[in-house]
């Protein structure tokens, strides 16, 4: 299983910084311990100095971040707060077919309820998803159309 981790970088920031990105970790072990076999791919991890990129450099790498979110199985979304990028790798991946779960506690928010498959407040939330078995059945439905 191919999964894409999606989550905030920069957000609303005005300077050239990012948010914490500790989260990343958490949500790669959950998959290994209860999905095995699962590739996580982190954007964020292969462009670890992306916020000193200058175009064209930033459309090629932001390209090829919603190429990889369309072709995943799963993405992951973390956002804890709003993420203009996240939400774009959202929609492309949700209109690909690939299953979109989303960390936020943002539930309320029309991108993430109309792009998600499933809200959970936390890590912990989305560990005990896994844990249960339940993607299997969620990839099932998003292949099958419902």
């Amino acid at each position: 299983m191919n999964v894409f981790l999606a989550g905030i970088m920069q957000g609303s920031k005005v300077e050239a910084a990012i948010h914490a990105q500790d989260w990343r970790e958490p949500i790669r072990r959950a998959f290994a311990g209860h999905v095995p076999p699962s590739e996580v791919y982190c954007h964020f991890e292969a462009n670890p100095r992306s916020i000193d990129y200058e175009l064209p450099d930033i459309r090629v790498t932001f390209e090829e971040g919603l190429r990889r979110a369309r072709q995943c199985d799963v993405l992951v979304a973390y956002l804890p707060s709003a993420s203009m990028g996240t939400a774009i790798e959202m929609v492309e991946a949700y209109h690909a077919g690939t299953v979109v779960l989303t960390i936020t506690p943002m539930a309320l928010n029309w991108v993430v309820r109309l792009y998600s498959h499933r809200i959970f407040a936390t890590v912990a939330e989305l560990e005990a998803f896994l844990a249960s078995g339940q993607l299997d059945a969620l990839l099932q439905q998003s292949r099958s159309g419902e």
